[in-house]
């Protein structure tokens, strides 16, 4: 079912949650005050646009309360991070996801409503969501209620061969975001990446193509 993202602060984390919702067929609004960062990303997603997501009026004439999920990304100002996440919840937003840069910052975005909360910069450390019930997923964000980000060890079936071998979006309906072997991690894995005995996937999905991986 195709569904409506806003992402609200194009970083890193932001751009490739963006990305990959877009390759998935959803509809994604990315928003940056950044005009650089918007000029980058204009071609990966459906709309991009410079605003500043602090700005009430700005954010309510993007029609962001008809959106599904607002999935909020600002980097290192947490204050900014609050006011957002704060405005699309009374906007009426349906789905908030938060990125929060620590306990406190995470406490304040669940009180004013945030439904998750996630700490990307420290996801390889610190395991920010639930521990699934299968040897192969390890760990989960919540993205939405019926899609997630998923660190999964690499199959058997998957050891020595390349992205494009595999297939994941054809044969399991899953993107991979980024690839960790040991303590490095590939942010931008290429098509003929080879996985190789150890390696841990980062994936994004509908809840139920990753159940079934999980139950492999």
């Amino acid at each position: 079912m195709k569904k409506q993202f806003a992402v609200i602060g194009c970083g890193r984390f932001g751009s490739s949650i963006a990305k990959v919702l877009f390759d998935m067929g959803h509809e994604v609004l990315a928003i940056d005050k950044s005009e650089e960062i918007v000029q980058n990303i204009a071609n990966y997603v459906t709309h991009a646009v410079q605003a500043d997501a602090t700005d009430e009026n700005s954010i309510k004439a993007l029609g962001i309360r008809n959106f599904d999920v607002a999935v909020v990304t600002i980097g290192s100002n947490i204050q900014s991070s609050i006011l957002i996440t704060l405005m699309v919840k009374e906007i009426g937003v349906k789905y908030v996801v938060a990125k929060a840069q620590n306990e406190l910052h995470a406490k304040v975005l669940y009180k004013i409503g945030a439904d998750r909360v996630v700490f990307p910069e420290r996801e390889m450390g610190v395991r920010v969501a639930h521990n699934l019930v299968s040897s192969n997923i390890m760990d989960y964000i919540e993205l939405a209620p019926d899609y997630s980000i998923v660190e999964i060890a690499a199959l058997d079936e998957w050891i020595g061969k390349s992205l494009i071998d595999i297939n994941m979006r054809s044969k399991y309906g899953i993107n991979v975001m980024a690839i960790k072997h040991g303590a490095d991690i590939n942010i931008a894995p290429r098509a003929s990446d080879v996985i190789m005995q150890g390696d841990v996937l980062v994936v994004i999905g509908h809840n139920d193509d990753l159940r079934k991986i999980e139950k492999r």
